[in-house]
């Protein structure tokens, strides 16, 4: 009898590098969840996605160790689904959840997809959440629909995009200089706080707009002032303020993969030593690093800068473990020249039969012991949701950016996973 041959394929140009530098405290897995208006019934989410994982071969692997390179190799098991008993963005191990890089979970009437990043990107596994969910409402309501509603994962594209736009000829991106960090008591090992800041949408926008701003440009500055006014008092002058901020490549190149297609763009905020700074200040640097750094010059740099990295024949040849100690050193080496990050998924539209039955969407990035807080953005209807995931104790750059916005007449309300208030 002939034995099926398993199908595999290889990590793309910015996934490389996860498996080699995540543990138990840099988890490298993000968080995308719906909160739904029912109480979740976890056999029909079970159900739910077998179905949808069938259709997604993108989703349907497991990680393998080679000699040289980390690969994907078909996964014929299938996932469970699990309560949520743990903080989010945990490291993912590799037996559990049957070998996938990703696991489905649920707590009362929310479900959790979360994703060790060198799967795909935020943006494509929020379309593969909105699957699953669709999904599980049409069980819920024993309905049957024809939908295509994400062309693009059901093409399971798995083209590397990076190879595919890079232009070797062009110079690589500059090594950037010594970044603030943000420091503080630390909570307990294993633990992660959550602050979700829900927006009206349509007062931000307002505000955005009167500052001459797009929203993440508005929020970008509202952070680096909080974190100013907040941690940076002892350290004027000495090191800038460096936002990371993750860029959705597929809005400036042709490219319909569902793999990491992603670039980070630096706003970098220097402080003079005997200067006191207004929220203006902060705009006007921000409104300014964007202009410079988003442009098709700067990320063709980037871009060569990452495919380059992963590609030179040094480290080609090289086996596992000198990669993965050459991986470690340059990875924590460029962390430290970051303070915080914002990624903002956007807006989420669902089809109109589906939105009477979700509440709301959620994203999570994983705080870690050098990005100590990091902030996501998703927007649902008329809420933008502005999330802070910290390892510190204390929440003083969570409330000044909530006074911040309060004190512009821009209505806004919190929610947390409760780890703040049992410290009090």
């Amino acid at each position: 009898m002939n034995k099926k041959k398993v199908r595999w394929r290889r990590l793309d140009s910015s996934a490389k590098l996860f498996p080699f530098v995540s543990n138990k405290k840099l988890s490298s897995v993000y968080r995308v969840s719906v909160v739904l208006k029912d109480k979740i019934k976890p056999e029909l989410l079970q159900q739910a996605l077998e179905e949808v994982l069938n259709k997604h071969s993108v989703f349907k692997v497991t990680m393998r160790r080679g000699f040289f390179w980390y690969y994907f190799e078909e996964n014929m098991k299938k996932p469970k689904v699990q309560i949520e008993s743990t903080y989010p963005c945990k490291y993912i191990e590799k037996r559990a959840n049957k070998g996938y890089p990703f696991r489905v979970s649920y707590y009362e009437r929310k479900i959790n997809l979360e994703v060790f990043h060198s799967l795909t990107d935020a943006n494509t596994s929020i379309k593969f959440l909105q699957e699953i969910v669709y999904e599980y409402i049409d069980l819920s309501k024993n309905r049957s629909l024809e939908r295509r509603i994400h062309e693009d994962i059901i093409s399971n594209n798995a083209e590397d995009s990076y190879l595919k736009n890079y232009d070797k000829e062009k110079k690589q991106k500059s090594h950037a200089h010594k970044a603030f960090n943000i420091k503080g008591r630390k909570l307990p090992f294993g633990a992660m706080g959550v602050i979700h800041e829900f927006i009206d949408i349509s007062d931000l926008k307002k505000a955005s707009k009167a500052a001459g701003a797009t929203i993440t440009e508005y929020m970008s500055a509202v952070l680096a002032y909080s974190i100013y006014l907040e941690k940076y008092k002892t350290q004027r002058g000495k090191k800038p303020i460096v936002i990371h901020i993750p860029v959705d490549l597929k809005k400036y190149y042709e490219s319909n993969t569902i793999l990491n297609f992603f670039l980070f763009v630096t706003i970098e905020i220097k402080i003079e030593k005997n200067q006191e700074y207004q929220f203006e200040d902060f705009l006007r640097i921000v409104l300014s690093e964007f202009d410079k750094k988003l442009t098709h010059a700067e990320l063709e740099k980037a871009m060569t800068s990452a495919v380059k990295t992963g590609s030179n024949i040094v480290t080609r040849i090289a086996p596992m473990p000198l990669k993965k100690f050459i991986s470690h050193i340059s990875y924590f080496s460029t962390r430290k020249n970051i303070t915080t990050t914002i990624s903002n998924l956007g807006n989420i539209v669902v089809p109109e039969e589906y939105k009477k039955e979700i509440e709301t969407f959620l994203f999570l990035l994983p705080a870690d012991t050098i990005g100590n807080t990091k902030t996501s953005i998703v927007s649902y209807g008329e809420k933008l949701i502005f999330t802070f995931t910290s390892l510190l104790a204390d929440n003083d750059i969570e409330r000044r950016v909530y006074n911040f916005l309060k004190e512009k007449n821009i209505k806004i309300k919190t929610e947390s996973n409760g780890v703040y208030e049992s410290l009090s």
